[in-house]
């Protein structure tokens, strides 16, 4: 039975120092389900604390116990799939299929990933006279968002662990339940004491807590490029490494020799998946300026069959955003689209037909964009599509590169080799061609101010290692 009133630290269940907690709410029916506890520095000192005895010993362990490690984390996350789906869905509003093929699916499918690496990956590597061997950084704070909480958790934890790293967790308050689950996950494994360690709390007390810890080696944030810029601000004044994966506004460029109908259904349906909450989401839509009609009309037969409703019922493709807080947000931007403008193609502001309560926006798609919009330049997070138009190549790739932000781009064209020339322009950290989906063992992460580290595979494992290099050790 999860505990949401206590944390866990140095293998065990404990009660806060001091005692404060924050409902959390059902986004389909804005009611308070239960009560979890708010964490304080005090709480962090305890688990970094911990985590920092921890590593003495599991910095040590060889490689061969890491892996048994992970397969037997494995084992037990396979028998609570369904839980940590249910969850999920109730706390961030994402339908319960959804919920648990893709958002537990997605955890489960990077720590299997990990292992894979971890089994084969070199951490020793001879270089003239040198051995250059890569090490454990140390103590890790981790620091995770509401939208896909076990993808998050787990693509961070589970290279962590490979690395031999020790580690303190603070997920997000909207979304506690799967993270504590998993907390529940790794010491049914038999992760050692201290490993693992997990306080809820809030960004500007266990957040800042953690990122200006003398003790944290190493601090790992997913989130805003706003709370991603105060984090390394705190982080600064100990030289710890920062890795973040923040926002995102990506471009969808589609050029006129595409399958206009399969490209665009194609990105209009990736954009309202998970309510338009992935920070990759393809949120800007590059298209011919002379197809902009027809563009608007596939994309309109899209958003008119995408049904926004109750988690649990039949027939739901998204369900609400996560909070009163979001739900404003993007009413306000959709208001601000309309002001501007653009053209209101389907959707627009207020509940969807039928809705009288829940944090729902209807699937709304906006056509005849341009680059000075509000809607073109902020992240919206929610389903809400912006069509732009270009009246060439060379402006679709201008357009595109014309942001802020760098997590992720899309190209569909005529050809794949037409598709990669212009990928290769495109500055983002992850480019997808004619509607391929990301791989789990390539880096995800991005240019700009979407962050700058990487995530998964290979890449993510390195994030948690220091390199360093012994000369003589090869000499005669």
């Amino acid at each position: 039975m999860v505990n949401r009133m206590q944390f866990y630290i140095d293998g065990a269940w404990v009660d806060p120092v001091v005692k404060k907690s924050t409902s959390v709410v059902n986004p389909a029916t804005e009611e308070a389900m239960y009560e979890v506890a708010l964490g304080s520095k005090a709480d962090v000192d305890k688990a970094v604390a911990a985590a920092k005895r921890a590593f003495e010993t599991f910095s040590l362990t060889s490689r061969e116990e890491r892996v048994a490690l992970l397969e037997k984390i494995i084992a037990v996350y396979k028998s609570r799939m369904k839980e940590i789906g249910a969850a999920i869905s109730d706390e961030m509003g994402a339908p319960l299929p959804m919920a648990e093929k893709m958002q537990a699916g997605a955890g489960l499918g990077h720590i299997m990933s990990t292992l894979d690496v971890l089994k084969n990956y070199q951490f020793e590597e001879p270089m003239g006279s040198a051995m250059i061997v890569r090490e454990p950084i140390g103590v890790i704070g981790m620091i995770t968002p509401w939208n896909w909480p076990l993808n998050q958790i787990a693509c961070k934890v589970a290279p962590a662990i490979a690395a031999g790293c020790t580690m303190i967790l603070k997920p997000s308050e909207f979304t506690p339940t799967s993270a504590l689950i998993f907390a529940e996950i790794l010491h049914e494994a038999g992760v050692p004491k201290g490993v693992f360690n997990l306080v809820n709390g809030l960004g500007p007390e266990v957040g800042a807590a953690m990122s200006e810890h003398p003790d944290i080696d190493m601090i790992s944030f997913t989130g805003s490029t706003r709370a991603g810029i105060d984090v390394a601000q705190r982080a600064a004044p100990t030289v710890k490494r920062v890795s973040q994966e923040l926002g995102g506004k990506s471009p969808n460029v589609i050029l006129e020799d595409a399958d206009l109908t399969k490209a665009v259904t194609g990105g209009v349906m990736h954009m309202f998946n998970n309510s338009g909450q992935s920070c990759n989401a393809p949120s800007r839509m590059i298209v011919p300026l002379s197809k902009m009609k027809e563009v608007a009309a596939i994309a309109k037969g899209v958003a008119d069959k995408t049904k926004a409703g109750d988690p649990r019922g039949e027939g739901t493709t998204i369900g609400p955003v996560v909070n009163r807080i979001q739900w404003d947000k993007i009413q306000a931007l959709i208001n601000k689209g309309i002001e501007e403008g653009a053209t209101l193609v389907a959707g627009g502001p207020g509940l969807p037909e039928g809705v009288n309560k829940g944090f729902y926006v209807r699937p709304t798609v906006f056509a005849d964009v341009t680059k000075d919009m509000t809607i073109a330049r902020e992240e919206i997070f929610g389903p809400v599509l912006v069509i732009m138009g270009a009246k060439d190549e060379n402006e679709a790739v201008e357009l595109a590169n014309d942001t802020p932000y760098g997590l992720a781009g899309y190209v569909s064209a005529g050809s794949v080799d037409r598709a990669r020339a212009v990928g290769r322009k495109i500055r983002a950290g992850n480019v997808n061609l004619q509607g391929v989906p990301n791989e789990r063992t390539a880096p995800f992460g991005g240019y700009k101010q979407s962050g700058n580290g990487r995530e998964w595979g290979k890449f993510g494992l390195e994030e948690y290692l220091e390199v360093k290099a012994i000369a003589g050790f090869n000499a005669a």
